[in-house]
Protein backbone atom coordinates (compact mmCIF):
# COMPACT_ATOMS: atom_id res chain seq x y z
CA UNK A 1 0.00 0.00 0.00
CA UNK A 2 3.00 2.57 0.85
CA UNK A 3 4.47 1.77 -2.81
CA UNK A 4 1.23 2.54 -4.49
CA UNK A 5 0.63 5.76 -2.15
CA UNK A 6 4.28 6.81 -3.47
CA UNK A 7 3.24 6.02 -7.27
CA UNK A 8 -0.24 8.13 -6.79
CA UNK A 9 2.46 10.95 -5.55
CA UNK A 10 5.02 10.75 -7.82
CA UNK A 11 1.68 10.64 -10.60
CA UNK A 12 0.76 13.78 -9.20
CA UNK A 13 4.25 15.36 -9.06
CA UNK A 14 3.84 14.64 -12.64
CA UNK A 15 0.67 16.46 -12.95
CA UNK A 16 1.18 19.51 -10.98
CA UNK A 17 4.38 20.45 -9.51
CA UNK A 18 6.49 20.02 -12.13
CA UNK A 19 4.87 23.34 -13.37
CA UNK A 20 6.28 24.79 -10.65
CA UNK A 21 9.87 23.55 -9.32
CA UNK A 22 11.17 24.24 -13.15
CA UNK A 23 9.55 27.22 -13.42
CA UNK A 24 11.50 28.32 -10.39
CA UNK A 25 14.89 27.41 -12.35
CA UNK A 26 13.76 29.17 -15.23
CA UNK A 27 12.96 32.59 -13.52
CA UNK A 28 16.69 32.86 -12.42
CA UNK A 29 17.79 32.03 -16.04
CA UNK A 30 15.94 34.49 -18.63
CA UNK A 31 13.88 37.12 -17.50
CA UNK A 32 12.93 38.43 -21.40
CA UNK A 33 11.94 42.41 -21.95
CA UNK A 34 8.74 43.36 -21.70
CA UNK A 35 8.45 42.20 -25.12
CA UNK A 36 7.92 39.60 -23.68
CA UNK A 37 -8.67 15.71 -14.38
CA UNK A 38 -16.21 12.93 -12.88
CA UNK A 39 -16.60 9.05 -14.31
CA UNK A 40 -15.08 7.17 -16.29
CA UNK A 41 -16.49 4.31 -17.33
CA UNK A 42 -15.27 1.18 -19.60
CA UNK A 43 -17.95 0.38 -22.02
CA UNK A 44 -18.35 -3.32 -22.93
CA UNK A 45 -16.47 -2.48 -26.20
CA UNK A 46 -12.94 -1.77 -23.96
CA UNK A 47 -13.71 2.11 -25.09
CA UNK A 48 -14.10 4.94 -22.60
CA UNK A 49 -16.78 7.38 -21.81
CA UNK A 50 -15.44 10.97 -20.75
CA UNK A 51 -18.65 12.14 -18.57
CA UNK A 52 -18.13 15.29 -16.56
CA UNK A 53 -14.61 16.94 -15.57
CA UNK A 54 -12.46 14.34 -17.47
CA UNK A 55 -8.85 15.27 -18.63
CA UNK A 56 -6.62 12.36 -18.88
CA UNK A 57 -7.84 8.57 -19.60
CA UNK A 58 -6.02 5.52 -20.71
CA UNK A 59 -7.54 4.20 -23.56
CA UNK A 60 -7.81 0.62 -24.15
CA UNK A 61 -8.59 -2.05 -26.94
CA UNK A 62 -11.83 -4.73 -26.54
CA UNK A 63 -9.94 -6.98 -25.17
CA UNK A 64 -9.34 -4.08 -22.11
CA UNK A 65 -5.55 -4.30 -23.18
CA UNK A 66 -3.74 -0.34 -22.55
CA UNK A 67 -3.33 0.92 -25.66
CA UNK A 68 -2.55 4.83 -24.88
CA UNK A 69 -2.56 7.46 -21.95
CA UNK A 70 -4.26 10.82 -23.62
CA UNK A 71 -5.01 14.05 -22.43
CA UNK A 72 -7.93 16.39 -23.56
CA UNK A 73 -8.26 19.11 -25.63
CA UNK A 74 -12.04 20.10 -24.41
CA UNK A 75 -13.88 23.31 -25.92
CA UNK A 76 -15.91 25.62 -24.57
CA UNK A 77 -18.34 28.15 -26.21
CA UNK A 78 -20.91 30.57 -24.48
CA UNK A 79 -24.24 29.51 -23.51
CA UNK A 80 -26.24 32.02 -25.21
CA UNK A 81 -26.25 33.22 -28.53
CA UNK A 82 -24.21 36.24 -27.86
CA UNK A 83 -20.25 36.52 -28.04
CA UNK A 84 -20.48 34.35 -31.43
CA UNK A 85 -17.31 33.26 -32.36
CA UNK A 86 -16.27 32.73 -29.11
CA UNK A 87 -14.11 29.34 -28.01
CA UNK A 88 -12.18 28.73 -25.03
CA UNK A 89 -10.00 25.64 -25.08
CA UNK A 90 -8.52 23.80 -22.03
CA UNK A 91 -5.66 21.73 -22.97
CA UNK A 92 -4.64 19.47 -20.88
CA UNK A 93 -0.79 19.30 -19.92
CA UNK A 94 1.57 15.79 -18.65
CA UNK A 95 4.85 17.47 -18.11
CA UNK A 96 6.34 13.96 -19.42
CA UNK A 97 5.35 12.82 -22.83
CA UNK A 98 6.30 11.43 -26.01
CA UNK A 99 8.11 13.90 -28.45
CA UNK A 100 5.26 13.18 -31.07
CA UNK A 101 2.48 14.21 -28.38
CA UNK A 102 4.75 17.94 -28.01
CA UNK A 103 5.27 17.98 -31.78
CA UNK A 104 1.25 17.83 -32.30
CA UNK A 105 1.12 20.43 -29.26
CA UNK A 106 2.92 22.79 -31.19
CA UNK A 107 0.79 23.01 -33.83
CA UNK A 108 -2.18 22.88 -32.08
CA UNK A 109 -1.14 26.08 -29.77
CA UNK A 110 -0.64 28.11 -33.37
CA UNK A 111 -4.11 27.94 -34.24
CA UNK A 112 -5.23 29.98 -31.46
CA UNK A 113 -5.29 33.99 -30.95
CA UNK A 114 -3.68 33.58 -27.75
CA UNK A 115 -2.32 30.54 -25.66
CA UNK A 116 -2.34 31.08 -21.40
CA UNK A 117 0.09 29.10 -20.10
CA UNK A 118 1.87 28.12 -16.07
CA UNK A 119 4.70 29.21 -15.30
CA UNK A 120 5.29 30.45 -11.71
CA UNK A 121 8.12 32.96 -13.03
CA UNK A 122 8.57 36.63 -12.58
CA UNK A 123 6.87 38.64 -15.09
CA UNK A 124 9.08 38.14 -18.51
CA UNK A 125 10.53 34.95 -18.14
CA UNK A 126 10.46 33.13 -21.38
CA UNK A 127 11.71 29.13 -21.47
CA UNK A 128 14.24 29.51 -24.48
CA UNK A 129 13.48 27.59 -27.95
CA UNK A 130 16.13 25.25 -26.79
CA UNK A 131 14.66 24.42 -23.63
CA UNK A 132 16.26 24.14 -20.12
CA UNK A 133 20.61 24.21 -20.03
CA UNK A 134 21.52 21.20 -18.73
CA UNK A 135 20.04 18.74 -15.91
CA UNK A 136 17.71 20.37 -13.34
CA UNK A 137 19.55 21.35 -10.16
CA UNK A 138 16.26 21.25 -8.22
CA UNK A 139 15.38 18.01 -6.43
CA UNK A 140 12.29 17.14 -7.86
CA UNK A 141 13.31 18.66 -11.42
CA UNK A 142 16.16 16.02 -11.27
CA UNK A 143 14.03 13.04 -10.47
CA UNK A 144 11.88 13.50 -13.33
CA UNK A 145 14.80 14.41 -15.32
CA UNK A 146 15.75 10.44 -14.28
CA UNK A 147 11.94 9.19 -14.72
CA UNK A 148 11.56 10.74 -17.95
CA UNK A 149 15.06 9.26 -18.99
CA UNK A 150 14.03 5.53 -18.15
CA UNK A 151 10.53 6.05 -19.78
CA UNK A 152 12.08 6.74 -22.68
CA UNK A 153 9.76 10.38 -22.27
CA UNK A 154 10.50 14.68 -23.46
CA UNK A 155 9.82 16.94 -20.64
CA UNK A 156 7.42 19.59 -21.62
CA UNK A 157 9.74 22.58 -20.70
CA UNK A 158 12.64 21.03 -23.44
CA UNK A 159 9.65 19.79 -26.00
CA UNK A 160 6.90 23.38 -25.89
CA UNK A 161 8.35 26.47 -27.75
CA UNK A 162 7.50 29.18 -25.75
CA UNK A 163 8.64 32.15 -27.62
CA UNK A 164 5.77 31.74 -29.90
CA UNK A 165 4.15 35.34 -30.26
CA UNK A 166 0.52 34.13 -29.05
CA UNK A 167 1.89 32.90 -25.92
CA UNK A 168 0.94 34.89 -22.98
CA UNK A 169 2.02 34.13 -18.96
CA UNK A 170 -0.81 33.19 -17.07
CA UNK A 171 0.59 32.46 -13.62
CA UNK A 172 1.83 33.23 -10.13
CA UNK A 173 5.24 34.77 -9.51
CA UNK A 174 7.32 32.98 -6.89
CA UNK A 175 6.83 35.82 -4.14
CA UNK A 176 3.05 35.76 -5.10
CA UNK A 177 3.26 31.59 -5.06
CA UNK A 178 5.00 31.65 -1.37
CA UNK A 179 3.04 34.42 0.17
CA UNK A 180 0.11 32.74 -0.83
CA UNK A 181 1.15 29.64 0.57
CA UNK A 182 2.27 31.15 3.54
CA UNK A 183 -1.02 33.06 4.01
CA UNK A 184 -2.50 29.59 3.67
CA UNK A 185 -0.35 28.09 6.26
CA UNK A 186 0.32 25.12 3.42
CA UNK A 187 3.80 23.31 3.25
CA UNK A 188 4.88 20.75 0.64
CA UNK A 189 5.26 18.24 3.20
CA UNK A 190 1.36 18.87 4.76
CA UNK A 191 0.40 18.25 0.86
CA UNK A 192 2.75 14.90 0.24
CA UNK A 193 1.13 13.39 4.06
CA UNK A 194 -2.82 14.36 2.67
CA UNK A 195 -1.73 12.59 -0.93
CA UNK A 196 -0.38 9.72 1.20
CA UNK A 197 -4.10 9.26 3.39
CA UNK A 198 -5.64 9.82 -0.08
CA UNK A 199 -4.08 7.26 -1.34
CA UNK A 200 -4.56 4.71 1.79
CA UNK A 201 -8.04 5.84 1.65
CA UNK A 202 -8.87 4.80 -1.93
CA UNK A 203 -6.51 1.41 -1.94
CA UNK A 204 -9.32 0.85 1.31
CA UNK A 205 -12.14 1.59 -0.42
CA UNK A 206 -11.11 -0.63 -3.44
CA UNK A 207 -10.29 -3.92 -1.32
CA UNK A 208 -6.36 -2.90 -2.48
CA UNK A 209 -7.29 -5.09 -5.62
CA UNK A 210 -6.76 -2.45 -7.79
CA UNK A 211 -3.05 -1.24 -9.40
CA UNK A 212 0.17 -3.34 -10.11
CA UNK A 213 1.75 -5.87 -7.35
CA UNK A 214 5.29 -4.78 -5.88
CA UNK A 215 6.58 -7.88 -8.17
CA UNK A 216 5.14 -6.16 -11.53
CA UNK A 217 6.75 -3.30 -10.36
CA UNK A 218 10.35 -5.48 -9.68
CA UNK A 219 9.51 -7.26 -13.07
CA UNK A 220 9.13 -3.75 -14.92
CA UNK A 221 12.20 -2.67 -13.62
CA UNK A 222 15.10 -5.44 -15.01
CA UNK A 223 12.21 -6.09 -18.46
CA UNK A 224 13.95 -5.75 -21.87
CA UNK A 225 11.18 -3.35 -22.40
CA UNK A 226 11.41 -1.53 -19.19
CA UNK A 227 10.10 1.92 -20.47
CA UNK A 228 6.56 0.56 -22.22
CA UNK A 229 6.13 -1.90 -18.95
CA UNK A 230 6.98 0.85 -16.24
CA UNK A 231 4.82 3.83 -18.53
CA UNK A 232 2.07 0.93 -17.66
CA UNK A 233 2.24 1.16 -14.84
CA UNK A 234 2.21 4.90 -13.64
CA UNK A 235 -0.54 5.56 -16.45
CA UNK A 236 -2.56 3.27 -13.66
CA UNK A 237 -2.46 5.93 -11.59
CA UNK A 238 -3.65 8.69 -13.92
CA UNK A 239 -7.22 6.98 -13.84
CA UNK A 240 -8.27 8.40 -10.90
CA UNK A 241 -6.97 11.66 -11.53
CA UNK A 242 -9.97 13.47 -9.56
CA UNK A 243 -9.51 11.93 -6.44
CA UNK A 244 -5.54 12.77 -6.37
CA UNK A 245 -6.34 16.49 -6.80
CA UNK A 246 -8.29 16.53 -3.96
CA UNK A 247 -5.06 15.74 -1.73
CA UNK A 248 -3.42 19.14 -3.44
CA UNK A 249 -6.46 20.95 -3.07
CA UNK A 250 -8.18 20.26 0.59
CA UNK A 251 -11.47 21.40 1.84
CA UNK A 252 -10.57 25.22 1.17
CA UNK A 253 -8.68 24.83 -1.79
CA UNK A 254 -5.29 25.27 -2.32
CA UNK A 255 -2.16 27.55 -3.64
CA UNK A 256 -1.21 25.04 -5.85
CA UNK A 257 -4.50 24.99 -7.68
CA UNK A 258 -7.00 27.42 -6.49
CA UNK A 259 -5.02 30.14 -6.38
CA UNK A 260 -2.88 29.70 -9.37
CA UNK A 261 -6.08 29.03 -11.45
CA UNK A 262 -7.65 32.37 -10.13
CA UNK A 263 -4.10 34.06 -11.59
CA UNK A 264 -4.92 32.61 -14.86
CA UNK A 265 -8.71 33.63 -15.20
CA UNK A 266 -7.98 36.81 -14.28
CA UNK A 267 -5.48 36.77 -17.40
CA UNK A 268 -8.24 35.23 -19.75
CA UNK A 269 -10.72 37.88 -18.75
CA UNK A 270 -7.77 40.59 -19.56
CA UNK A 271 -7.86 38.78 -22.81
CA UNK A 272 -11.40 38.45 -23.48
CA UNK A 273 -12.11 42.14 -22.82
CA UNK A 274 -9.00 42.66 -25.77
CA UNK A 275 -11.39 41.29 -28.24
CA UNK A 276 -9.67 37.72 -28.51
CA UNK A 277 -11.62 35.11 -29.68
CA UNK A 278 -10.08 31.81 -30.07
CA UNK A 279 -7.52 31.20 -26.53
CA UNK A 280 -6.31 28.08 -25.74
CA UNK A 281 -5.18 27.66 -22.12
CA UNK A 282 -2.38 25.22 -21.73
CA UNK A 283 -2.13 23.93 -18.06
CA UNK A 284 -1.53 20.59 -16.21
CA UNK A 285 -4.20 18.43 -16.38
CA UNK A 286 -4.72 18.60 -12.41
CA UNK A 287 -5.93 21.78 -12.82
CA UNK A 288 -8.82 21.42 -15.45
CA UNK A 289 -11.58 20.01 -13.16
CA UNK A 290 -11.48 23.58 -11.15
CA UNK A 291 -10.77 25.53 -14.52
CA UNK A 292 -13.89 23.89 -15.70
CA UNK A 293 -16.01 24.44 -12.85
CA UNK A 294 -14.85 28.39 -13.57
CA UNK A 295 -15.83 29.12 -17.02
CA UNK A 296 -19.13 27.22 -16.81
CA UNK A 297 -20.16 29.38 -13.20
CA UNK A 298 -18.20 32.61 -13.89
CA UNK A 299 -17.95 33.08 -17.58
CA UNK A 300 -20.94 30.93 -18.54
CA UNK A 301 -19.42 28.41 -20.62
CA UNK A 302 -20.36 25.16 -21.42
CA UNK A 303 -18.30 22.18 -22.55
CA UNK A 304 -18.99 21.69 -26.10
CA UNK A 305 -16.81 19.03 -27.43
CA UNK A 306 -13.28 17.08 -26.79
CA UNK A 307 -10.14 15.86 -28.48
CA UNK A 308 -7.95 13.18 -26.82
CA UNK A 309 -4.47 13.26 -27.77
CA UNK A 310 -1.77 10.48 -27.22
CA UNK A 311 0.68 11.67 -24.74
CA UNK A 312 2.10 8.02 -23.67
CA UNK A 313 2.32 5.54 -26.30
CA UNK A 314 1.48 2.45 -24.09
CA UNK A 315 1.02 -0.20 -27.26
CA UNK A 316 4.11 0.37 -29.94
CA UNK A 317 2.16 1.07 -33.30
CA UNK A 318 -1.43 0.39 -32.16
CA UNK A 319 -2.11 3.95 -29.84
CA UNK A 320 -2.23 6.29 -33.18
CA UNK A 321 -4.62 4.23 -35.33
CA UNK A 322 -7.32 5.01 -33.86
Amino acid sequence: MKRKCLLAWLTALWLVVPALLVKAEESEAKPAAKDAAAADEKAADGKLAAEGPKFVRVRRDADGKPLAMETAVVRYVPVGADREGLIVDLIGAIHVGDKAYYDELNKLFESYDVLLYELVAAEGTRVPKAGREGPSAHPVGAMQDGMSAILGLKHQLDSIDYTKANFVHADMSPEEFAKSMEKRGESFLQMFFRMMGQGMAQQAAKGDKAGSSDLDLLMALFSKDRATKLKLIFADQFEDLEGQMLAFDGPDGSTIITERNGKAFEVLDKQLKDGKKKIGVFYGAGHLPDMQRRLEKDFLLKRDSDQWLVAWELQKGKARAK
